[in-house]
Order: structure tokens, then C-alpha cells, then sequence
């Protein structure tokens, strides 16, 4: 009989630890605050023949009622500064929680980070999605990382070349769960300039700080998205596509901007448009504030969000011939 670690959990309630708020139970899970206890909870997975899952704040998981696995909660904390030569160097480790990691840099004095405020989960998750808003990316102001490969069992750092960073993408979508992130260095410019191309940001009066976009950005945030402390959800649950300017025409009314590739443009609009905002399935529905966020009323469950997914999906496919991408992803038993 394989003895269980003394930090892993049998029938260890996820519940609480997806910001869907979808209730989960894991056969076996736990705290991990270092890369040794990582590398057990792996060992032990695999002994049981088991499947193993590391999860930050879960606020881009989609989890089901029962989930034959070892699932690991990333709590390595710590982060520090140093000033270089190329700007000030800003490392956290992977359990930290991004607000949390923008809040106090931007306390520091340190600009950078402040557009990419009130975005929930871990630092360790932010890279791997490549998270962005309000015309900033983490790539923009990325460094290095330092994962565990899950094949060799060794740490490996990786440059931001090697992320292979793409909108919401890396390259660590490409294998899940090979490389489980365990710290994240930013380089943070010494000459800041605020970004404020984004409605909202543009009309900040006088000289702006930090500070100020930070505030502006988490009081746009509340205004249009709803809280999954209060009400459960993942945030984005599509990407807005990136189209050719053909399809971008023949849309005319859509809301866009031209990226790299091609016409980005709004997913919530075309989830609108076909008239999902706020439209329910069971406990499940799409929000009354923003037709992109999928959010739990109360009771939702995994098929409940994969019915509506879908359904959302097959309307924009229907009407406007475009297929949009989902950004969380559904954690599974292989």
C-alpha cells in the first residue's frame, strides 16, 4: 500500500478553489509550498496510477464533480526586487496572487504591471495564459521563469523568447502539465510610460502615476464585470478572435483593432448579437453585464457550462461564421 503524504488530502474539496465556484471533489490534494513537494505529490500520483493537476487560483479551470486525480494548490510565496542595469527586476514566486503582485508593486513606486490590475489567480498561471488587458500584455514586460518538467524531473528556466508568447498563449498550452511554473521574473522599465489607449484610461486628468491607472483600471473592471468572490466565474470565457479584414468588413458594426495577424475583434459582441447576454442553462447563464462572462447563479455544473459553451459557440459559428476559441480549460481525469 502506497502511503499517502502527509500534506495531501483524501476526497479534497475543490469547491472553493475555482473561481466558478463548481463543486469538486479531487481524490487527493493539497498545499504545496515548494518544488520538493511538488515532485512527492507526482511520485505519488504516479505510484496510483493517478493523473496530476497543478492549480493556482483556478480562474481559468473548469472543473468537474469528481475528479480522479492528485491536484496540487500552488502556495510558493515570496517575491523580491533588484535594480539592473536594463530596469528593475521584479521575482515572485508562483503561489503569489497576481493582483496581490501588482497592488504591491505599484505601492513601490514601480510602474509596469498597473493595466493588468484586478485580474484573478497566481502569478505561476499568469505566463502560461499570457494574460492581458486594457493594451497590455505580461510579455511586454516579461523576463524569464523558472518550471518543473514533469518528464525529466528537473527545473528549467526559460527566456521570454522560449515562452513562445502569442495572444493568450504560450507555449506551455501546448503540453499541459509538462512544465509547472515555480517563479516568474519581470523586468520593469525605469523610464515608465503609462499605456491609456483603452476608453476609460484616455481621459485620466493632469500628470497620471501608476496609481492612478491602477485605480481607473480596477473601477473600469468593476463597472463592467461581475465579482467572482460574489458572483462565480472565470472571466473571459472566449477570446476575442483575430479575423482577416475581409471578415472584419463584413461586419461592419463590430467592434475592433488592428493586431498583429490581422482585425481583433469583440467576442462579447458577437455573443450579444446573438443574443446570449444573460441567457441561462440550469445554474449556469451568461452575465447581465457582459455578455462574454459565463457565470454561476447558484448550483451551476460542469455540464450545465459545457452546454452553454457550446451553444454559444455554435450561434456565432451560425450567424457570423466565425469560431471562437475558450480560454478556460476543462480539467479532466487524462
Amino acid at each position: 500500500m502506497t502511503p499517502t503524504p502527509d500534506f495531501l488530502t483524501p476526497d479534497f474539496d475543490l469547491s472553493h478553489r475555482n473561481t466558478l465556484q463548481l463543486r469538486s471533489i479531487a481524490r487527493y490534494g493539497g498545499l504545496l509550498q515548494n518544488v520538493e513537494r511538488i515532485s512527492e505529490a507526482i511520485r505519488f500520483a504516479e505510484k496510483l496510477g493517478l493523473p496530476f493537476h497543478l492549480l493556482g487560483g483556478g480562474s481559468n479551470s473548469v472543473l468537474p464533480p469528481r475528479l480522479e486525480a492528485v491536484v496540487g494548490i500552488s502556495a510558493m510565496a515570496g517575491r523580491s526586487i533588484e535594480q539592473v542595469r536594463e530596469g528593475i527586476r521584479l521575482t515572485s514566486a508562483a503561489g503569489e496572487t497576481w493582483d496581490n503582485l501588482v497592488g504591491w508593486s505599484v505601492l513601490q513606486g514601480i510602474g509596469g504591471l498597473e493595466n493588468l490590475a484586478g485580474i484573478p489567480g497566481t502569478v505561476g498561471a499568469a505566463p502560461i495564459q499570457n494574460i492581458g488587458a486594457y493594451g497590455r500584455e505580461i510579455s511586454n514586460v516579461f523576463e524569464s521563469l523558472t518550471a518543473l518538467d514533469t518528464e525529466t524531473g528537473e527545473t528549467r528556466t526559460f527566456s521570454s523568447e522560449e515562452c513562445g508568447f502569442d495572444y493568450r498563449h504560450s507555449r506551455f498550452k501546448e503540453q499541459p502539465s509538462r512544465h509547472l511554473v515555480t517563479e516568474v521574473t519581470l523586468l520593469l522599465p525605469y523610464e515608465w510610460q503609462p499605456c491609456l489607449e483603452y476608453d476609460g484610461l484616455d481621459n485620466l486628468p493632469g500628470i497620471v502615476t501608476p496609481e492612478d491607472v491602477r485605480t481607473a483600471v480596477l473601477a473600469r473592471r468593476r463597472s463592467r464585470l461581475p465579482d467572482w468572490r460574489l458572483t462565480g466565474n472565470a472571466g473571459s470565457f472566449f477570446q476575442n478572435p483575430i479575423v482577416s479584414e475581409e471578415v472584419a468588413r463584413s461586419i461592419p458594426e463590430v467592434p475592433g483593432r488592428a493586431v498583429h495577424g490581422g482585425i481583433k475583434i469583440s467576442a462579447g459582441w458577437l455573443l450579444e448579437q446573438c443574443g446570449l447576454k444573460g441567457h441561462r442553462h440550469g445554474g449556469a447563464g451568461f452575465s447581465e453585464q457582459h455578455a462574454l462572462v459565463l457565470v454561476n447563479n447558484g448550483g451551476a455544473t460542469l455540464d450545465d457550462v459545457l452546454h452553454l459553451a457550446d451553444q454559444a459557440r455554435s450561434e456565432v459559428r451560425r450567424r457570423f461564421g466565425i469560431d471562437l476559441a475558450q480560454e478556460p480549460v476543462v480539467i479532466a481525469d487524462s
